[in-house]
């Protein structure tokens, strides 16, 4: 986590801080021209952090940039209010607006596995999945279903996770293959940006 706090120094933004070994990194962007990132400012970012992490770190990933207000939101939404216990409830962070049908498909995937006995639930709303696991995340056959293709965590649906300026939730980061590193670029003056040794 340490690589990718950095990563996220090296582009100018400040606070930043990891948070456990989840991929979520919490920062305040530099300054915009506006006080909050927008959505298009987010993406923005997003796309920046993908280039540097892939660069520094060696890992393609998708990240997702969500501002206060979207965590704000995130929370408020949530359809889980009566679940007291985080560890029991996840949020995954869509890069894109969900294509048409998503929010059925998640719904029919939820009938599939309470028709076995799961207490599992899931609900699409906006850009946000939120699965609750009452039984526990890694006995969950829900989060298992969600991940098969055309699922939102699905490698071809989801991000990698989310990056995120000042806030909390969930990120996952999946290793795939990076290209053959370019030589570093350089900085006005000549001399080499620093990169980050890659990950293995």
């Amino acid at each position: 986590m340490a690589e990718l706090q950095e990563v996220v120094i090296l582009l100018g933004h400040a606070d930043v801080m990891t948070y456990i070994q989840s991929g979520n990194v919490l920062f305040t962007p530099r300054l915009t021209s506006s006080r909050s990132p927008c959505r298009t400012e987010t993406a923005a970012l997003a796309a920046e952090l993908e280039q540097a992490i892939a660069e520094n770190i060696g890992i393609r990933t998708r990240p997702v940039v969500l501002s206060r207000e979207d965590l704000a939101r995130c929370v408020r939404d949530n359809p889980y209010p009566g679940e007291t216990n985080p560890k029991l409830l996840h949020a995954i962070f869509l890069p894109h607006v969900p294509r048409p049908g998503l929010a059925a498909w998640v719904a029919d995937a939820e009938r599939q596995v309470r028709s076995k006995g799961s207490r599992d639930g899931a609900q699409l709303l906006d850009r946000t999945v939120y699965l609750h696991t009452p039984d526990g995340y890694p006995r969950s056959e829900l989060r298992r279903a969600l991940a098969k293709a055309g699922g939102p965590t699905s490698a071809s649906v989801a991000a990698s996770g989310g990056i995120m300026p000042t806030g909390s939730g969930l990120r996952r980061c999946r290793r795939r293959p990076v290209p053959a590193r370019r030589p570093a670029p350089q900085r006005p003056g000549g001399r080499a940006r620093r990169r980050l040794p890659v990950a293995q």
